[in-house]
């Protein structure tokens, strides 16, 4: 379970909601567009983000946030699959 700190995919996640995740390795074969993705980014640390699509090759996926200002893969690139630490199957409101 982690604690949601920040407002990049409000309102479905506020700040100081708790996600419940799923940690399965090499979980991708399960993601889909629209799955709230789990990863750890070397600049930014644990971060949650809703899934929009893959790469070609399927090895990266592009994530954004709902925050027009959020960063995301608008502003860092796409996230390489071995980022990727679970997706969130449940909110719970603060």
């Amino acid at each position: 379970m982690l604690k949601v700190t920040g407002e990049s995919l409000s309102p479905l996640f506020m700040q100081g909601d708790y996600i419940l995740v799923i940690k399965i390795p090499y979980f991708l074969r399960r993601l889909k567009p629209g799955d709230v993705v789990v990863f750890r980014h070397p600049a930014y640390g644990v971060m949650i983000k809703r899934l929009e699509r893959f790469s070609e090759d399927g090895e990266e996926l592009f994530v954004l946030g709902s925050h027009p200002e959020s960063n995301d893969s608008r502003s860092f690139g796409p996230v390489p699959h071995h980022w990727v630490t679970g997706k969130v199957i449940l909110r719970i409101s603060r």
